[in-house]
């Protein structure tokens, strides 16, 4: 199902979305504020795992659009998150071994558009991002993904290392790619795996590469020592395609 990107302004207005089920993806409230309908807010993205985010009266005023946020502000997605279970079933119907993206610490949605686009078309089953320090599906992802966010699943977590430990039981192994890890070449990237993908800036997170299996370098030529997250994205990939075809 798709829903149409939306900003919500206004303490009922973000209260009544929650409760029709309308998919909040962040929420922004007035840092000290304690007020009843305020707390009603922080309850109800609490319940549901919305990220907070608290902030001066300043900043709220400079992301309102109409001047009444009354300190609080919703940030809704333009598309339904799925559930892991969703793209682990995707992977049972085509008849092949589960390929996923597992994105750490992606906060620039053009990045995340594009890797969905790349998940798309290496045949992977579906993306998996944190609730926390995280893009959300916006409409700048949907418009950089060429229409590939109608047919890859994104699943949002709350925590990418336990949903690992989860998915490890289910059979499947993770490799991430880190410049100071093994040549790509010369590891095994076939059977049921988990693409881990960081940030260019910070790379992937101590907890997360500690439960990869296999760290992958991606092999360098030139004067500058990394590449863009969605490019190094689309090289591994494709060297797991490479693997998958030949196998």
């Amino acid at each position: 199902m798709r829903y149409e990107e939306f900003t919500i302004e206004g303490r009922n207005a973000v209260i009544e979305a929650y409760r029709a089920g309308r998919p909040i993806d962040r929420l922004f409230l007035l840092d000290g504020c304690q007020d009843g309908p305020v707390l009603t807010v922080k309850r109800e993205a609490q319940k549901r795992g919305t990220p907070i985010k608290y902030v001066s009266r300043e900043r709220l005023d400079q992301l309102s659009a109409t001047g009444k946020h009354q300190g609080v502000i919703a940030y809704g997605a333009a598309y339904e998150y799925a559930q892991v279970e969703d793209i682990l079933q995707a992977a049972r119907d085509k008849g092949e071994p589960p390929f996923l993206f597992l994105l750490d610490n992606i906060e620039d949605p053009h990045n995340l558009g594009a890797i969905i686009r790349t998940a798309n078309l290496a045949g992977a089953h579906g993306v998996i991002v944190p609730k926390n320090r995280a893009a959300g599906l916006t409409a700048t992802v949907a418009k950089t993904s060429a229409g590939a966010l109608n047919f890859t699943p994104v699943a949002r977590v709350t925590n990418l290392v336990q949903t690992m430990e989860a998915l490890k039981k289910e059979g499947l192994w993770f490799v991430c790619a880190d410049m100071g890890g093994t040549r790509m070449y010369e590891l095994d990237l076939t059977g049921p795996v988990g693409l881990v993908i960081g940030s260019e800036g910070d790379g992937v997170g101590k907890l997360v590469k500690k439960n990869c299996d296999l760290v992958a370098s991606i092999p360098m030529k030139g004067d500058i020592d990394s590449l863009n997250a969605s490019v190094a994205a689309g090289v591994l990939a494709y060297e797991i395609v490479r693997q998958r075809l030949k196998g």
